[in-house]
């Protein structure tokens, strides 16, 4: 299974990234590129340790289950729900925010963040973070065809 923490999968993620403009249109979905770029970014300082969330009641009951189904070795499905915070409602600059998400890409190269807490499936390990950030990042970029 592909993880962010092998560098290879960083260039290709960042290469996708560098692709898109203000023009990229969803093939799904409600966000329009710079609030998907924007999420994303959230989703990664998140995994990276720069905003730390708490595991909700529901992620409590369900997060471990959810987890495992989420790191199948295959696409994330579409439409599927996101945390409530990670909801861009705003439209940003695409440039900006493009070279936000790729220097946030370049850090998972010093990771570091052992106490992860994903606020619905609970404490994950590096080699799940790594997996999920990758799985995250492609579901994003396939949703704009990138």
């Amino acid at each position: 299974m592909k993880t962010i923490f092998d560098k290879k999968i960083r260039e290709e993620l960042i290469s996708r990234i560098a692709s898109l403009d203000e023009n990229s249109k969803p093939q799904w979905g409600k966000m329009n590129v710079s609030q998907m770029l924007k999420h994303c970014s959230q989703w990664d300082e998140m995994a990276l340790g720069k905003t730390a969330y708490r595991q909700s009641f529901m992620g409590k009951l369900f997060g471990k289950i959810a987890l495992k189904n989420m790191l199948k070795d295959e696409p994330i499905k579409k439409n599927l729900p996101t945390v409530p915070s990670f909801i861009i409602k705003e439209s940003g600059d695409v440039i900006r925010e493009k070279d936000k998400w790729i220097g946030l890409i370049h850090e998972y190269d010093n990771y570091s963040n052992t106490t992860f807490i994903h606020p619905f499936f609970g404490a994950m390990t590096k080699e799940n973070t790594g997996y999920l950030a990758y799985k995250h990042a492609d579901h994003h970029l396939r949703q704009f065809n990138a």
